[in-house]
Parts: structure tokens; C-alpha cells; sequence
């Protein structure tokens, strides 16, 4: 099954919105097949599985990390495949809650006298599928927050600089992390300062879709990303009291703009992500600013982070935090990390965690 998990993991950022799915056949104590839900529309992981095994299918075992589908989809249901090839059992990690499949694929094998098992390393699975089963069971988007500040917790010096406070290393693992999310966020302080495109700069990696959130719709027109809005959707999150010249202004450009909800200047995040969420947006990543984190925390909206720390000491009592606003009054307030793991990019020292 971790075999399979680390198959899965293969489909990132190339399956979405459908979950990653690995499979491994095997048969007489040897891997006889494996196989991973490779690209969206594509054939699954236990289709691909069954293929590399060949013969060698009937009688074997199947470990697959996803509950196998039993509905038409993109693609015709893995139990008809399963029950065709003769396996003697399937061990899943976990059930699938998407409503049209679960619960029917294990029942339909079990009716073809197949033995089916569930729950083998499902945590693992869980965790591995997460932005999926949001979607799936919350309608709304998984929020990753992102950012590099030094050791004493500064993102740029107190007249604005900021490039590079993270080393080179760490710089080309974020274009991945972009060509493996549906979309990048930032707020418009980020935008007015920085002017980013917001791209993938690796071969072969795809751009993820852009989201601006903007209250007021002020996203200037000459900006690199209103420019570049045809080639690459980019999302307006504004305010529903929006000037409406300004709204018009950006969809004439090529901009998508979503009215939500806004409450003191700040848009609601739970709406922004059920916005997303019906865009089939499976998972964001937010590149700041201080205040868009700010207000993302404020309203617990994050699931996960994922932060560098560099070996560098900024200073200065007006240089920018990552988190900016009122924070909490107390310790016990604070949100905290449910999980944590830190590694060694470069010179830097990567944080992630799950919230």
C-alpha cells in the first residue's frame, strides 16, 4: 500500500479535480502490476495496474489507495475491469465519499465474490488526497499559505526590498509547487508592489490559473497580470459593492471577476473558496501579501503552510511580518500545527505543516 501511495503521488497537479489513485497488483508474495491515474480524462490507477499485469491478474491481489469507481465517468468503472481480470481480493485504503461511487464499487465486487478490505494505512491516503475530499465534502477549495521571511520573521526590509530573502533552491521548488496547485493567490498589496505573473518557470510545468483578491477592483489594466489575462484565467475576487466601471473594465480585459461578500474591507474567505470550489478549483496556494495571510488566518480559512526560513537577519520594528492585522490576545488563541515536518532547501530550512 505505501508502494501504491507513492504512485499516487505521481498524478499531482495532473489529475486534479480528481483524486491521485495508485494501485499494485500482486500475486504469489511478487508485484505483478502497478500502476497511477496519470492525467485527468486518462484511464485510473487500478485500469493502468491491471494492464502491466497482464495474466498475471486473475487470482492476485489488488492494493489500490482510493475506493475502485463504479459509475461512467471520463472512463468506464474500474469494478467491471477488477471483476473481469478474476482478482481474488482488493484491499483499499479508503472509501471514496464522492456520492455517485461510494459504498457501490466494494458492494458489487463483494456480490462477484471478491473480498474486499478497507482502511490499510487510510490516514496516509487521507492526507495524500486532502484538497480532494474537501472539495468533495466541505464544496471548497484547499488554501495552502506560502511565504519565505528570515530568522527574525520578517518578509522584507522596512523599504520594501525582498528579493531574495529564500535561496535559489527554494525558488524553483515554488515554480513546481505552481505547476502542481489549480491556482496561486495574492492580495492586492502583493500585485501593486511586485507586479508578478504569477507563472510556472519550469519545463514542461503548466501556469496555474491566477486569483487576485481585490476588493474595490482595482487591479490596475497596465498590470502583468491583467496583460497576460487571455493566455492565463486570472480571477478578480472583488467585493459585490465593486465600482462597476471597474469591474467592466476588467472583464473587457480578459479578467474573471467573482462578487463576493466583504465585511470592513475584507472579502470572505469561505465564500471565495465555495466560489472556487464550484470552478473546480481543487487547491490554492496564497503568495501573499502580509494582509491577505492576515485576514486568511484571522478567519482559520488556511488547511496547510508551507514556509522558509532563511539564515538572514532583517530587523527594524516597521520591516513587514507574514502575518500582519491584530493577531491574537492571547497564546491560547493561536492556531497551531497539527502536523509538522521541516528539511534542508539549500541554505534555507522549509516548514510544513497542516493546520
Amino acid at each position: 500500500m505505501r508502494l501504491a501511495l507513492d504512485l499516487a503521488s505521481k498524478g499531482r497537479g495532473r489529475v486534479e479535480p480528481n483524486p491521485m489513485v495508485g494501485c499494485v497488483i500482486v500475486k504469489d508474495g511478487n508485484v505483478a502490476g502497478r500502476g497511477w491515474h496519470e492525467f485527468y480524462g486518462g484511464p485510473h490507477a487500478e485500469v493502468n495496474a491491471l494492464a502491466d499485469a497482464g495474466a498475471a491478474a486473475e487470482g492476485a491481489d489488488v492494493f489500490v489507495t482510493l475506493e475502485p469507481c463504479a459509475h461512467f465517468g471520463k472512463t468506464p468503472p474500474c469494478t467491471d475491469a477488477l471483476i473481469r481480470a478474476k482478482v481474488r481480493r482488493v484491499i483499499m485504503a479508503m472509501a471514496d465519499p464522492f456520492p455517485q461511487t461510494s459504498g457501490v464499487g466494494p458492494r458489487r465486487l463483494s456480490e462477484a465474490g471478491i473480498a474486499v478490505e478497507t482502511g490499510l494505512l487510510e490516514q496516509e491516503a487521507r492526507e495524500l488526497n486532502a484538497p480532494y475530499l474537501k472539495m468533495i465534502e466541505r464544496k471548497q477549495s484547499y488554501l495552502i499559505a506560502k511565504w519565505a521571511m528570515s530568522l527574525d520573521g520578517k518578509i522584507a526590509t522596512r523599504t520594501g526590498d525582498s528579493q531574495w530573502i529564500s535561496a535559489e533552491e527554494s525558488r524553483r521548488i515554488v515554480h513546481q509547487w505552481r505547476s502542481e496547485v489549480d491556482a496561486v493567490m495574492v492580495g492586492l498589496g502583493t500585485l501593486l508592489h511586485d507586479d508578478p505573473e504569477l507563472t510556472c518557470r519550469i519545463d514542461g510545468g503548466r501556469s496555474p490559473r491566477r486569483i487576485v483578491v481585490d476588493t474595490h477592483a482595482a487591479t490596475p489594466l497596465a498590470s502583468r497580470i491583467v496583460a497576460t489575462a487571455r493566455q492565463v484565467e486570472t480571477i478578480i475576487a472583488a467585493a459585490d459593492d465593486a465600482p462597476p466601471e471597474r469591474v467592466g473594465a476588467l472583464q473587457d480585459a480578459g479578467c474573471t471577476v467573482i462578487p463576493l461578500p466583504s465585511s470592513s474591507g475584507r472579502i470572505a474567505m469561505a465564500d471565495l473558496l465555495t466560489a472556487a470550489a464550484e470552478r473546480r478549483i481543487t487547491n490554492i496556494m496564497v503568495e501573499g501579501g502580509g494582509g491577505l495571510l492576515a485576514s486568511i488566518f484571522e478567519q482559520r480559512a488556511a488547511d496547510e503552510v508551507r514556509v522558509f526560513v532563511a539564515p538572514v537577519f532583517i530587523g527594524g520594528e516597521s520591516a513587514p511580518t507574514p502575518l500582519e492585522g491584530c493577531g491574537a490576545d492571547c497564546i491560547a488563541q493561536c492556531l497551531r500545527l497539527r502536523t509538522m515536518h521541516s528539511r534542508r532547501i539549500g541554505t534555507d530550512v522549509l516548514i510544513e505543516g497542516r493546520l
